[in-house]
């Protein structure tokens, strides 16, 4: 088959009105050329036409992941009305409507196909929380890698990832799809996911064009509650909410989806100083940007007026491409004729789709990602191994007292818990493509993992929630919440009695897969009554109690963390959780996840996260003093601090060697410890360095994350480890948003989380 950019070539030169030189591209195409070739295509584009490229739309029929269906996109297509489309998969599928496109438009400009790919595609790994406290950049990388593989492999080209807000706030739903609280390590895993999606560049027909998302600040909605009112300082957005977003722009991130939330008082879809000053002037992202689902429409509901009035705000502020809400298709030409928005807006909003469609090779080939030769690339037995392995790393051992863990391969075990058999809820939030009836359960891990001599007796034990509203609004996308016919009164005996039977009790609790991501905040981030009083109930019995705990977000476990022997944090650890549970619980692997944003005592304490500053009257410790900034009821300290995170094993840290205690601005200083694995497993663990500026003209945190190493120790090994810093990490946006560093005193920490550091001093000179 002659290729597509043929048929644009033999069209152009009928025409007349283009060269053979302006159309015909190098094999290794170069932006002078693209720009030719989309200049080229343009010239034969009407206005509506020009304006169909802006609009993508969803025909429904996938899974939901908005509220709105778009209605006509066939006969759409054929007018030349759409840009992209997201919500189908399956090659055969997505080639049926692209030929549409080809064969039946005028201009037989190809679509876009995009989808939310946020943790894998068909192998699901675990959600983005749970992966960034593997701190693994190699492994995170790795399941973009095969997410990007898979996808194009099912027909797409564009994935609605990686998302990047810095959210301190629990209670928000959608922490479940970020990286924690914490910019500089937000900020490593944008780039993994970034270079994974897109490999090194978009040339390959196994690589997907990445969007960063939500452009911006959206994890730090008030009250944690979604699509909320955002209000920061610039210096609290450039510090600690912006960085990550710029790393995937620096990592050549091929599109950008804007938020639903303002700033400064104009929603980020329309708002100019973010989309063109910021992205375009000041980082010179040249990419698409598009809006999320209907936010342009929304911004009628934030009070910036009707349809037409909105679009047009959203096109002056930079948007290019408009997700479902159709107002560029209905009301861009009037606007034009009105002046309300120009030719050249319209026009550049056109080549930035045009563009994205040339770098994906679509010109070339508009089927390229149809193959359905590639169908063994998808959900391989190479991949499930890769969940598996990816999704051990994410785990968190928060407790292990007298090292009940990890268990034996003999005895009797009474596995209870609503999660314990449930396929259902080990994707988590956001598996748009995922197919829940391939996932593995604990249960079945457990038994693949034990062996003939470990007795297995499971009980359900209570249902994930009794509250029947909280089940109705959980359950929108199916029956993640199975209500239990029986009473609680018996579920908990049939539990009590099995667990006095056994050696020792698995409690398989916490959040249902929809209890977190978008539209999901909750209030109380405790877990629901249901399973706090089968705990209770299992803790009387005496036995040794171990939570396997899955959930999107951290969650209050005052009790838990009390009474518990064990507590193992396994998020929802996706396509192959069940066997990754087992291979942790009986030793296979020595967990070795951190925590990337802090567990509150409760929730009054939130927002509460590591990087905080001290007042006038800084809190000191845990004793209450009068007229300090603290609490009259509790501590101010979190749970579980940033970076946590046990071991099976025992690691020693020695006390930090210096190079030198003075540097200059041209100099670095090299910061040394001994670190040894004394206990009797080999294990990984992740060395935290950070660092804290004593005395500044703005005011600045107690500790900031500047580094981290992740190492592999046998048992009785040690090893030096080095870390180096210079002046760049000293730096930070002073009140006139410059980013500078100043001389004076600073501290150094390196340690196994933020809490538990060593510590030295050093001067910078002038």
């Amino acid at each position: 088959m002659k290729s597509f950019r043929n048929l644009f070539l033999l069209l152009f030169l009928l025409a007349g009105t283009v060269t053979l030189a302006q159309v015909k591209p190098s094999p290794a195409p170069t932006e002078l050329r693209m720009n030719q070739f989309v200049q080229g295509l343009m010239q034969k584009m009407t206005l509506d036409e020009k304006i169909g490229q802006l609009n993508l739309v969803t025909p429904g029929g996938g899974v939901a992941t908005g509220a709105v269906v778009s209605q006509g996109v066939e006969e759409k297509i054929r007018k030349g009305q759409v840009g992209g489309l997201f919500g189908i998969t399956g090659p055969d599928k997505v080639r049926s409507v692209q030929e549409i496109a080809v064969k039946e438009s005028r201009l037989h400009i190809p679509l876009l196909f995009g989808l939310d790919v946020i943790h894998g595609h068909k192998t699901v790994f675990p959600i983005p929380l749970g992966l960034s406290c593997s701190w693994d950049m190699p492994l995170i990388e790795k399941s973009a890698r095969i997410a990007a593989t898979e996808a194009t492999a099912d027909g797409l080209c564009w994935a609605f990832s990686p998302m990047v807000d810095i959210a301190r706030d629990p209670r928000w739903g959608r922490i479940a799809e970020g990286s924690g609280e914490d910019a500089y390590l937000g900020s490593q895993i944008a780039k993994a996911m970034v270079k994974g999606y897109q490999g090194e560049g978009l040339a390959k027909n196994n690589t997907l064009m990445a969007c960063v998302k939500h452009f911006a600040l959206y994890g730090a909605a008030e009250a944690g509650r979604d699509y909320n009112t955002v209000d920061m300082s610039r210096i609290g957005m450039y510090q600690n909410y912006l960085p990550p977003y710029k790393a995937a722009v620096d990592a050549a991130v091929g599109s950008v989806m804007s938020s639903f939330n303002e700033i400064d008082g104009i929603p980020a879809t329309g708002n100019k100083w973010l989309l063109t000053d910021l992205l375009r002037k000041q980082w010179g992202f040249k990419g698409l940007v598009v809006s999320d689902y209907t936010s342009v429409n929304e911004m009628s509901a934030h009070g910036m007026g009707d349809l037409q009035t909105v679009s047009a705000l959203a096109l002056n502020a930079g948007l290019n491409m408009d997700m479902v809400g159709e107002g560029f298709l209905t009301t861009l030409k009037k606007s034009l004729k009105e002046h309300k928005v120009t030719q050249q807006q319209i026009d550049e909003a056109c080549k930035r789709v045009l563009e994205a469609k040339y770098k994906l090779g679509l010109f070339d080939d508009p089927y390229r990602y149809c193959n359905v030769q590639r169908a063994n690339e998808i959900l391989s037995s190479e991949n499930r191994k890769a969940a598996r392995e990816i999704a051990a790393h994410s785990f968190v051992l928060l407790k292990n007292a007298k090292q009940v863990l990890p268990l034996k391969k003999s005895g009797t075990i009474a596995l209870v818990g609503p999660l314990a058999d449930s396929k259902r809820n080990m994707l988590g939030t956001w598996s748009v493509a995922g197919d829940w009836q391939q996932s593995i359960p604990v249960i079945e891990g457990m038994k693949n993992v034990a062996g003939n001599n470990v007795n297995i007796i499971f009980a359900k034990g209570a249902n994930i929630s009794d509250d029947s509203l909280l089940v109705k609004r959980t359950n929108v996308f199916g029956p993640e919440i199975e209500v239990d016919k029986r009473s609680p009164e018996e579920m908990i005996q049939e539990a009590v009695e099995a667990a006095t039977k056994a050696d020792l009790v698995v409690a398989v609790v916490g959040e249902a897969a929809d209890m977190t991501g978008e539209a999901s905040s909750r209030s109380d981030i405790s877990l629901p009554k249901s399973q706090e009083n089968l705990l209770k109930a299992l803790a009387k019995t005496g036995k040794p109690l171990v939570i396997v705990l899955f959930n999107g977000r951290p969650l209050t476990l005052n009790w838990e963390n009390k009474y518990a022997d064990a507590i193992l944090d396994v998020w929802f650890g996706g396509i192959e959780t069940g066997n990754a549970v087992a291979d942790v619980l009986f030793g296979d692997y020595n967990p070795s996840g951190k925590i990337t944003a802090s567990f509150p005592v409760n929730t009054g304490q939130i927002p509460i996260y590591y990087n905080h500053k001290n007042t006038g009257r800084p809190y000191n410790g845990e004793e209450f003093a009068k007229f300090k900034s603290n609490y009259l009821d509790v501590s101010n300290d979190p749970l579980y601090p940033f970076g946590y995170g046990l071991s099976y094993t025992s690691f020693q840290y020695g006390e930090l060697s210096l190079s030198k205690t003075k540097i200059r601005p041209n100099e670095k200083l090299r910061v040394k410890l001994k670190i040894s694995n004394e206990g009797n497993f080999d294990g990984e663990e992740t060395v935290q360095l950070y660092i804290r500026d004593m005395v500044a003209t703005v005011t600045r945190p107690v500790k900031e994350l500047k580094g981290f190493q992740k190492v592999f120790l046998k048992k009785g090994e040690s090893r030096e480890l080095e870390f180096s810093i210079g002046v760049e990490d000293l730096k930070f946006w002073n009140s006139n948003l410059k980013w500078v560093y100043e001389p004076g005193a600073f501290q150094v920490f390196v340690g196994t989380n933020s809490r538990d550091v060593k510590e030295a001093s050093f001067e910078l000179l002038p």
